[in-house]
């Protein structure tokens, strides 16, 4: 997966619009190889991210847990915590 499509499930306070487009973003532009389309292909781009933010949106909608919802900033934090073990300065 993407390193740079962060989850979007069960976090309190829940996932936002632009949450959901931005990872909806980087994974059209990483199936297609592109950051930034051609004139030619911008349509499709961007016909592509509205399809796959509305889905996403969607099944995060219709997703159900028993689970508490996660803190972003402890997630956060943990994130900073792996990735300085990861790639030590």
């Amino acid at each position: 997966m993407c390193r740079n499509i962060k989850t979007l499930f069960n976090f309190d306070p829940p996932v936002t619009p632009d949450e959901v487009r931005a990872a909806s973003l980087q994974f059209v532009r990483k199936i297609t190889g592109f950051n930034k389309p051609s004139r030619a292909n911008e349509e499709a781009f961007q016909a592509a991210i509205d399809a796959i933010a509305g889905i996403s949106t969607q099944l995060l909608l219709s997703l159900e847990t028993n689970a508490p919802p996660k803190n972003r900033e402890e997630e956060a934090a943990k994130a900073r915590a792996r990735n300085a073990e990861r790639f030590p300065a």
